[in-house]
């Protein structure tokens, strides 16, 4: 049986395609447990970030926390500018919100 290798938070972000700041939130939330420590540093085990990553998107393919508000996030129908739908976007004087 061959032991797992552990990694540091910020390389077992990279390698799983997340921030640093990700995995401490996965941390956080209970979603992912550090299976070591050097020094100070939490360290995990690679399959364990992957098994968070998967969970966290929910097999949706789309970005983790966004699923938990919906597929489209909390903006509905208004766009990309978070604009409501028939409005322009500008305000009386016409300067862009």
């Amino acid at each position: 049986m061959t032991t797992p290798t552990l990694l540091t938070g910020a390389l077992a972000a990279t390698e799983a395609g997340v921030s640093a700041a990700t995995i401490r939130k996965w941390v956080q939330l209970g979603r992912l447990s550090p299976a070591g420590r050097q020094g100070r540093a939490q360290l995990f085990r690679l399959e364990d970030v992957f098994a968070a990553e998967r969970d966290a998107r929910g097999g949706r393919g789309g970005r983790g926390e966004r699923g938990e508000r919906g597929e489209r996030g909390d903006r509905g129908d208004r766009g990309d500018r978070g604009e409501r739908p028939g409005s322009s976007g500008r305000d009386a004087q016409g300067v862009r919100a």
